[in-house]
C-alpha cells in the first residue's frame, strides 16, 4: 500500500506539492469568505498565517479512535487498547483477551492473536443477545454478545450470561470525525459521528464551494472515489462545473437525513454508503463528465467482499476472480499507447496473483 501511494505521488508529482512535516493547527473563515491557515513546521515552534480562496480537508478518518462505553469501564483494572495502536500478536501470549468489535480488524486480529493468547472473545452487538459459540478452527475462540458490564476485578459480564476473567479488552469499534484545527462558527458539526450539514459528503451548503471534505464515505472502496471526489471538487472550484443552489442543496441533505430516519439508520452511520458507493462513485463521475467505475471492479469489490467471509484464514492468500483481473488488464491496455511498446503485459502472461 506505501508502495502505491510513494508511486503515485511520484508519477503526479504530488510531492512537490505537499509540505511534509508540517501540522496545521488552525482554518477559520476570515472577511472576504476567505479562510486563514496557520501551519506549524514539526522541526520548529514557527507558526505560519496563510490567506486562502479555499480549503478541502483531507484529514481522513482512521486517527482518532472511538471506544465502547460500558458501565464499571473507567474503573476496570485491566489493560484497554484500540486496534489503532495493534501491531504484533506477542504481548497477548497466554493472556485472557476480549475484543469488542466483528468488523474486518476485529477478524484479523483475533485470528492473529489466537495462537498465541490463552482465550480469545469476541462481543460484538450484531448478534443476539443469547449468542455464544465456540469458533470454527480455533479451539480457544468463542464469538459473544455484547458486554454488560465489567468489574474491578477484572471479570468481564456479557448479556448473553457469561462472565470472563480477562487481561485485555481490545477495542476494534472504529473512529471519530475529529477536525480540532477547523473553526466555521458552528456552521459544520460533528454529532454523534455524522458531519455535516454536507452536500453528497462533501459540501457544507453554506460555506461551498470554499469548503469542502473528502473522504468522509466509509466501507467504500477508497481511492477511486477519493478521486471522483477530488475532480467534483476541481471541477466546481475552477468553474467548470456548477452547484445546485444554496437551496437546493440543503433540501437535498434534509431529504436524505429524513430518508435515514425513516430506515432506522443511526445517525453515526451517516456516512457509511456500502449499500450504495458504486451508485454514488457513478453519479460522481457524471456529474465531472469522465468515465465511471468500470464493472470488473465493481465486481472485484464484491468478489473480494465474499471471500472474506467465505475464508476468513486464507482470503488473502486465495481468491478466485482470475478473470476479473484479465479484463482489468485488458482495459488497462486502453491508456496505453501501443501495447507491449509501453510496458503492457498480455493478458495469458498474467498470473493470477498479479494484483
Amino acid at each position: 500500500m506505501l508502495m502505491y501511494l510513494k508511486d503515485f505521488a511520484i508519477e503526479f508529482g504530488v510531492s512537490e506539492i505537499v509540505r511534509f512535516e508540517t501540522e496545521v493547527v488552525f482554518v477559520g473563515l476570515v472577511e472576504g469568505g476567505k479562510w486563514k491557515v496557520k501551519s506549524k513546521s514539526k522541526r520548529g515552534e514557527v507558526v505560519e498565517d496563510e490567506i486562502f480562496d479555499a480549503v478541502v480537508v483531507c484529514n481522513g478518518h482512521h486517527t482518532e479512535p472511538c471506544v465502547a462505553q460500558i458501565p464499571g469501564i473507567n474503573t476496570w483494572k485491566g489493560k484497554q487498547i484500540h486496534s489503532h495502536n495493534y501491531r504484533t500478536p506477542e504481548p497477548f501470549r497466554d493472556q485472557v483477551v476480549i475484543l469488542i468489535g466483528s468488523a474486518t480488524s476485529a477478524i484479523d486480529i483475533s485470528r492473529d492473536i489466537a495462537g498465541v493468547a490463552k482465550q480469545v472473545h469476541i462481543a460484538s452487538r450484531s448478534v443476539a443477545d443469547e449468542t455464544i459459540e465456540k469458533q470454527p478452527v480455533y479451539n480457544n475462540m468463542w464469538l459473544h454478545s455484547m458486554i454488560k458490564s465489567v468489574q474491578e476485578d477484572g471479570s468481564v459480564a456479557f448479556r448473553n450470561g457469561s462472565v470472563v476473567l480477562a487481561d485485555v479488552i481490545l477495542h476494534c469499534t472504529g473512529y471519530k470525525f475529529h477536525f480540532p484545527f477547523l473553526e466555521t462558527n458552528g456552521i459544520v458539526t460533528v454529532d454523534d459521528n455524522r458531519v455535516g450539514p454536507l452536500y453528497k459528503h462533501v459540501f457544507p451548503p453554506d460555506l461551498a464551494p470554499s469548503l469542502s471534505f473528502v473522504g468522509l464515505p466509509w466501507k467504500v472502496a477508497p481511492f477511486p472515489m477519493f478521486e471522483f471526489q477530488s475532480k467534483w471538487i476541481a471541477g466546481i472550484l475552477s468553474n467548470r462545473i456548477a452547484l445546485p443552489s444554496r437551496e437546493e442543496m440543503m433540501e437535498d441533505v434534509k431529504a436524505f437525513y429524513s430518508l435515514l430516519e425513516a430506515s432506522g439508520t443511526p445517525k453515526r452511520y451517516t456516512h457509511n454508503i456500502a449499500d450504495y458507493q458504486f451508485g454514488y462513485d457513478d453519479w460522481l463521475a457524471a456529474e465531472c463528465g469522465c468515465p465511471a467505475f468500470e464493472e470488473w471492479r465493481k465486481q472485484m469489490y464484491f468478489v473480494a467482499i465474499e471471500n472474506l467471509f467465505a475464508r476468513p484464514e486464507t482470503y488473502k492468500d486465495e481468491w478466485e476472480d482470475h478473470h476479473l483481473v484479465l479484463q482489468a488488464h485488458e482495459d488497462f491496455r486502453k491508456y496505453t499507447l501501443n501495447g507491449v511498446e509501453n510496458g503492457y503485459v498480455t493478458s495469458n502472461d498474467v498470473p493470477p496473483s498479479s494484483r
